[in-house]
């Protein structure tokens, strides 16, 4: 395998994540990443989701790990049907 080839590999197998960010509004974004870190940081510097932009400061309130991006996907779908107060649950856990 050629170094792109492994560098993608690796980047299949790390582990995906379903968050949310909440913004200055008040409002929850939800989305997907295998790299919680660098997407988050990404929404904070505009470079992100277009919904966020200009909508900071961002916080990331809740986030899950899944098992592969399948399961991220349809978390994802599933949470987007959600109420708010649904997803505030979800934030404020158990």
């Amino acid at each position: 395998m050629t170094e792109p080839a492994i560098q993608k590999r690796e980047q299949l197998d790390k582990d995906w994540h379903v968050y949310l960010i909440r913004t200055r509004a008040n409002t929850l974004y939800c989305g997907i990443t295998n790299d919680l870190q660098r997407r988050f940081e990404q929404h904070q510097s505009g470079k992100g989701a277009k919904y966020l932009r200009g909508k900071g400061p961002l916080s990331l309130v809740w986030s899950q790990q899944v098992a592969d991006k399948s399961s991220a996907l349809k978390e994802e779908i599933r949470i987007k049907k959600l109420s708010k107060s649904s997803k505030e649950k979800l934030v404020v856990g158990p």
